[in-house]
């Protein structure tokens, strides 16, 4: 069981909100700038971890983002992004198996949490078991019909189940 993390204080938490500022705006170099200005010892901080992965993934280092994204799992494990960013760098990777595998104990952990179920779904597509595909995808629908859809019409990743099917269950809603 994770031990709870008291919220950083100042000046800390001025240097981690302006990082989260900078990378709104799209400077995620001026954000890592900010998170060195954090005391060393806070910098393991989940708060913080999320941030840099954040970082991490705009760079494309996947291999980094798996290594941040565990360490935010183990650090405090009801952080559900951290479990969607691990799995997704791992598919970047082309370990795909493995991000499902990795991801399928948060289905649990977060029922209502779409992403999840729909990123399972995303996976089982590109590894070509398509029945299940379709299971998961109706999860995620269950959740959020709305957002799944305006989610999935465009997904690269669920294209083998679109293939299947001649197609989308909808039309685009533009």
């Amino acid at each position: 069981m994770a031990i709870p993390m008291k919220p950083l204080q100042p000046p800390d938490s001025f240097h981690l909100s302006a990082a989260i500022g900078w990378l709104e705006l799209g400077n995620p170099t001026e954000a890592n700038e900010e998170l060195e200005k954090i005391a060393p010892a806070l910098r393991a901080h989940p708060d913080v971890l999320e941030v840099r992965l954040q970082i991490y993934m705009r760079a494309k280092k996947w291999d980094s983002c798996v290594d941040l994204a565990g360490a935010i799992i183990k650090l405090d494990p009801d952080r559900s992004d951290a479990w969607i960013h691990r799995s997704f760098a791992l598919h970047e990777l082309k370990l795909t198996q493995g991000a499902f595998e990795q991801l399928l104990p948060a289905a649990i952990k977060f029922p209502k949490v779409w992403t999840i179920p729909y990123n399972l779904a995303c996976y089982c597509a590109q590894t070509g078991r398509l029945e299940e595909c379709k299971r998961w995808f109706e999860m995620a629908m269950n959740i959020d019909e709305k957002t799944v859809k305006r989610a999935a019409v465009d997904d690269p990743d669920l294209k083998p189940l679109w293939d299947s099917m001649g197609g989308t269950f909808w039309e685009r809603a533009d």
